[in-house]
C-alpha cells in the first residue's frame, strides 16, 4: 500500500535546544528518524521544520523537507500545512512520526499506516503497548488508553484508567492481574481529508485539560483505533537522560 511519513523537527525545545541536529553516533537525531522511515516501506517521507537550520542539515543528508510557519500551536496543524503544501489527495494516508523517535522500529511505521488503511470508519490509527509497571500507571506522561473490544479508543488520559476500584482501595497499590492497561504509543496514521478539518476545529475542553490533540478528535466524533504495537517500540528522546541513553544504544550498535 501507499502511504507517506511526514516528520515534524521543531528546533525549539524547552528541555533540550536544538533538538533535532543533537549529535547520536555521528549523526544529527532527526537524520536517524529519517532514516527509519526511509527503511519502512513508505512511498514518501519528508520532515517539516520551522527552522532555517534544521532545513539546511536535512537537505545535506539527501532527505526532502518543507519549510513550515513557526507559528502552529499543535503537531497537526503543521502536518496540515505540509499535506497542503504536496497537494495529497483527501484518501491519501500519512504517518506522522515524531521527530525524536531515532529508535522508532520500521515495522511499527508500516503497520499504523496498514491499521488505518483496513479501517473505513476510523479518522486515525495510533498504537498502544501493555502496561506491566505500576509506577507507568501513575506517571502523568505516560499516556494511557482504553479501548472497546474491537480496539477502537474510548478515552486518553494521563490519569491512571481503568481505576482498580478494590484493587487500589488501601495504601498498597498493585497491578491486578489481567487488567487491560494500554500505554499509548505517539505515532499516527491519518487520512489527508482529516487533517484539514482537525485544523478548523477549536481545541476542545477535553485537550485543554489533558493537553492531548487526538482527544480534540474524539470530542467531534472521530473514531480512533488503537492496536497493540507488533514490536516493542523504544522511547524517545525528550530529556538528556533518554539522549545520553539513546547514544549508548546506537553506539553500541554501529
Amino acid at each position: 500500500m501507499s502511504y507517506t511519513v511526514i516528520i515534524p523537527a521543531r528546533f525549539a525545545s524547552s528541555r533540550l535546544p536544538g533538538k533535532p541536529l543533537l549529535d547520536i553516533a555521528g549523526k544529527p537525531m532527526i537524520q536517524h528518524v529519517w532514516e527509519r522511515a526511509v527503511d519502512s516501506d513508505a512511498s514518501r517521507v519528508v520532515i517539516a521544520t520551522e527552522d532555517q537550520r534544521v532545513f539546511d542539515a536535512c537537505q545535506g543528508f539527501g532527505a526532502e523537507v518543507i519549510m513550515t510557519l513557526a507559528t502552529h500551536e499543535s503537531g497537526t496543524d503543521r502536518l496540515q500545512e505540509v499535506v497542503s503544501k504536496l497537494q495529497l489527495s483527501d484518501e491519501e494516508i500519512v504517518v506522522n512520526v515524531q521527530g525524536d523517535e531515532p529508535l522508532i522500529p520500521k515495522a511499527a511505521i508500516a503497520q499504523v499506516a496498514e491499521n488505518l488503511a483496513a479501517k473505513p470508519s476510523a479518522g486515525i490509527a495510533t498504537l498502544g503497548e501493555a502496561i506491566n509497571d505500576i509506577e507507568v500507571i501513575f506517571n502523568p506522561n505516560a499516556v494511557k488508553a482504553v479501548a472497546d473490544r474491537q480496539g477502537y479508543a474510548l478515552y486518553f488520559s494521563r490519569a491512571p484508567m481503568p481505576w482498580c476500584r478494590d484493587d487500589w482501595a488501601g495504601e498498597e497499590l498493585s497491578l491486578p492481574d489481567n487488567a487491560p492497561f494500554l500505554r499509548h504509543i505517539g505515532i499516527y496514521a491519518y487520512r489527508v481529508g482529516f487533517l484539514h478539518e482537525f485544523v478548523r476545529w477549536p481545541m476542545g475542553v477535553l485537550e485543554s485539560f489533558e493537553k492531548l490533540e487526538q482527544l480534540r478528535a474524539m470530542e467531534n466524533g472521530v473514531r480512533i483505533h488503537i492496536a497493540t504495537a507488533c514490536v516493542d517500540i523504544p522511547g524517545g528522546v525528550d530529556t538528556e537522560a533518554d539522549l545520553q541513553n539513546v547514544r549508548k544504544i546506537l553506539a553500541a550498535s554501529s
